[in-house]
């Protein structure tokens, strides 16, 4: 079988996909991707083609500041989340998509819950197709304002827009159970998928600084502007704790925080399954891979979110015990600190966090889905 992945062009978009890419590919399956031509980078080193299908989402976010008059990175309403993905991404993407697509005939479409692209290529080309719910549920204004901007795109082509979005035949549901909102799953039929922590290539690892036996903490936030607090200040308040430090930043020297020699393990990028070996306690940005990839290893996080969806990860997470969410606004270093202590002094979030990594491990494994989802394809 031939399958088709699509995703909107951000690495925290492309990477929820690649454990099932990764199991159909394993499976004999062709495998390949739809997006934009500046993902090569993350895409061609894991064997995959790449058929490129619109800019990357800097020009997206300028094409809606140039049909609103308003920045999303400033300003993100449904209507206007709703015109980025399901409305100008999809106008500069779908026509280049569709060429693509009809040349590489695939028989089956999956795509991620927030690109629009890949359904409307489905139904053009008459596809079965699947959804995949890289983040818990989202909010019904948010996914009315999807499906109205979605609608005339359909209609301009002569097709029946869909009643809801998402839309497709399989839902996969990467969302615990402990995470999920109650009731807002969309009327698709549903298959649990487990979420993993991103694995790279096969290969020997990077080397990494001894621990000194005290406990490991992670500070991993977003590189999106707006998205995380200021690192430095953050690592400082840290540093006052008797723990051992890893933090993630791009082009920082390790000396640029004004830290003592050696007090942080500072590392420009390393897969999440590394980065969280030996860690006793997260921080990040409350981004869906980063929560379900921690959340599977049952560490407990402290989650400090720095736009809407990211508060929807933070608060579903406290609400099941597993951590604790610094709401916008309130985010101060000291405070990030002192629920890291918290965090390490009380052992209800660890086992709170236990729980749901037992959660996941019960969830279907991507080359299970992947069998289920082509026989039914196939069907």
């Amino acid at each position: 079988m031939r399958v088709l992945l699509f995703n909107n062009p951000l690495t925290g978009h492309f990477l929820p996909l690649l454990p099932l890419a990764r199991a159909l590919r394993k499976q004999g399956h062709a495998v390949a991707f739809a997006t934009a031509a500046g993902m090569a980078a993350s895409i061609e080193p894991e064997g995959f083609g790449l058929i490129p299908a619109g800019p990357m989402a800097d020009a997206v976010i300028a094409e809606v500041a140039r049909r609103t008059g308003t920045d999303i990175l400033v300003s993100r309403t449904p209507e206007l989340v709703g015109e980025f993905f399901a409305g100008a991404r999809v106008d500069l993407s779908v026509d280049e998509a569709l060429t693509g697509a009809g040349d590489w005939a695939p028989d089956l479409v999956i795509s991620e819950h927030l690109d629009f692209v890949g359904p409307l290529v489905a139904a053009r080309l008459k596809l079965p197709s699947a959804v995949m719910a890289i983040d818990p549920a989202l909010e019904p204004e948010l996914l009315d304002a999807l499906a109205a901007a979605a609608r005339s795109r359909y209609l301009d082509r002569g097709l029946e827009a869909p009643a809801h979005a998402p839309s497709g035949h399989w839902l996969l549901d990467l969302c615990p159970p402990s995470l999920q909102r109650r009731g807002a799953l969309p009327a698709l039929e549903r298959i649990a998928l487990r979420p993993e922590p991103h694995q790279g290539p096969e290969g020997p690892r990077a080397p990494r600084v001894p621990g000194t036996g005290r406990p490991r903490v992670l500070v991993s936030f977003s590189t999106a502007p707006g998205a995380s607090p200021e690192l430095g200040p953050v690592l400082r308040s840290l540093s006052t704790l008797d723990i051992d430090l890893v933090a993630t930043a791009r082009d920082v020297p390790a000396d640029g925080f004004g830290l003592e020699p050696g007090r942080v393990e500072l590392l420009s990028f390393l897969p999440a399954a590394e980065l969280l070996d030996g860690v006793s306690a997260v921080v990040h940005h409350g981004g869906s891979g980063t929560t379900f990839g921690t959340a599977a290893r049952g560490v407990p996080a402290v989650v400090v979110p720095g736009m809407s969806g990211q508060q929807r990860q933070a608060e579903r997470l406290a609400a099941a015990g597993a951590g604790l969410a610094l709401p916008i606004g309130e985010q101060e270093p000291a405070s990030v600190a002192a629920a890291v202590g918290r965090l390490l002094a009380e052992p209800s979030f660890t086992t709170a966090a236990h729980r749901i990594r037992d959660e996941i491990a019960a969830m279907p494994s991507a080359s299970e889905v992947a069998e289920r989802l082509t026989a039914s394809a196939s069907g």
